[in-house]
């Protein structure tokens, strides 16, 4: 895929539905007594891996695009897996997924691509182990195919030493068949969509500060989900809005709950014009439609508590800096580095390509911007957002910019290429 610099982007763009809530919608309604009836429903290949996982245990769902319905087996009625569950590239199913099956009356086994069977599985096996579960990676390196033998579990009280929704909700979910309560306490609050979603579908589940509890369940109930779109896949269209000249959007429907809202703050530190327009606060993940305009923006610092809510938005948030006066520096993202690929090196190798004066530091980067880029070869390293960021910078920079891998985008959002030529001027 191949990118030269646009004179701008006009128009209005509906983004595909939050890929978070779409993989929670599956699990939830597969556990839930009843139907579940799931609309905006992102058809991702990472939750499309979701759906696979559930069918495989027995759970009628049907899935007719925008409408995915679940028809639910109770929170005890999955059936043993006839084979090796397939999560492919999905960190967020393999996670969750391992907590459910850390309290089902039956033994499972997890797998994924050869990008998942890289990334940390210890985060979860650790708290899950505490609680009485049976669980271990099968080659004996901390990472997938995992083996979980089913059984009782107990409560605990886990300090997780990162702030990860994906560590918290594998716990939250364990806890939904432990005896006793189960307390998550985080160093920052991640993202709280699971115990959003699991208090509509009835569980008992609070939160006090950087703390999650929740007690076990006899049963949980359908629901009708209206899944927001992906502020995560709304970002690259709101950077493309800032940075390039004479750009005017608006993205419609974008979910904007505060504990996943941290790129519009930054974006309003980096002087962004960004307004929020028809608010909608009245369901339990609050929306909005987010109109951009072209901006000088300045450098800032991105650091600390504001992390785990933009997490995912870092790359674009990157490129955006390379076209800001000042310095922009990136700290305690560490958490980069076990994404799809190892973002911050990925993202500093290609910025170079591109003439970008960005240096990597342990846990982030430190970007001097204002400096011109060139158009450059990039490799994706098969990472949706990596793809999807330099899709951006290429349509900033002078010349030529080829994105190999570049269509990864399938990941979290399958139309992007197609919105993006749309939009483009």
């Amino acid at each position: 895929m191949k990118f030269r610099k646009c004179k701008g982007l006009k128009g209005q763009v509906t983004v595909p539905g939050d890929k978070s809530i779409s993989h929670r919608s599956v699990m939830f309604g597969s556990l839930a007594n009843g139907t579940t009836e799931i609309h905006n429903f992102l058809q991702g290949t990472d939750c499309l891996s979701t759906i696979a996982c559930f069918r495989s245990m027995g759970v009628e769902i049907e899935n007719r695009g925008q409408v995915v319905t679940v028809r639910g087996n109770g929170l005890r009625g999955l059936k043993k897996p006839e084979h090796m569950l397939d999560c492919n590239n999905s960190g967020t199913t393999i996670r969750l997924i391992s907590g459910i099956l850390a309290g089902q009356h039956f033994a499972s086994s997890l797998t994924g691509d050869s990008s998942i069977q890289k990334r940390p599985m210890k985060r979860i096996l650790n708290p899950l182990s505490q609680m009485g579960a049976q669980i271990r990676s099968i080659k004996g390196n901390g990472c997938a195919p995992l083996e979980i033998l089913g059984g009782p579990l107990q409560g605990i009280h886990y300090h997780s030493p990162v702030a990860s929704a994906q560590v918290k909700s594998a716990i939250l979910l364990a806890g939904l068949y432990a005896g006793g309560e189960t307390k998550v306490t985080e160093p920052y609050v991640s993202r709280d969509h699971t115990e959003r979603m699991l208090s509509c579908f009835g569980a008992d589940v609070r939160t006090e500060g950087a703390t999650a509890f929740i007690r076990p369940a006899r049963e949980l109930y359908g629901q009708k989900i209206l899944v927001p779109g992906d502020i995560s896949s709304a970002a690259f269209f709101l950077a493309a809005g800032l940075i390039l000249p004479g750009s005017e959007i608006l993205v419609r429907n974008v979910g904007v709950n505060p504990t996943r809202d941290g790129f519009l703050h930054v974006c309003r530190n980096m002087g962004a014009n960004l307004t929020l327009l028809n608010e909608d606060h009245g369901s339990s993940e609050p929306t909005a439609d987010i109109l951009v305009k072209s901006s000088p923006l300045h450098g800032t610092v991105i650091s600390g508590a504001i992390i785990p809510t933009l997490i995912d938005e870092l790359p674009i948030l990157a490129a955006m800096a390379c076209f800001a006066d000042g310095e922009t520096v990136i700290r305690d993202a560490q958490e980069l580095k076990v994404k799809e690929s190892n973002r911050i090196a990925v993202m500093v190798q290609n910025l170079k390509a591109m003439g970008a004066q960005v240096e990597e530091t342990g846990d982030g980067m430190v970007i001097q911007g204002g400096k011109p880029l060139h158009g450059a070869q990039i490799d994706s390293n098969g990472d949706h957002r990596i793809a999807m960021t330099f899709a951006v910078a290429g349509s900033a920079a002078e010349g030529e910019t080829e994105i190999l891998g570049a269509e990864c985008v399938k990941i979290s959002y399958p139309g992007f290429y197609e919105d993006w030529g749309r939009l483009a001027r």
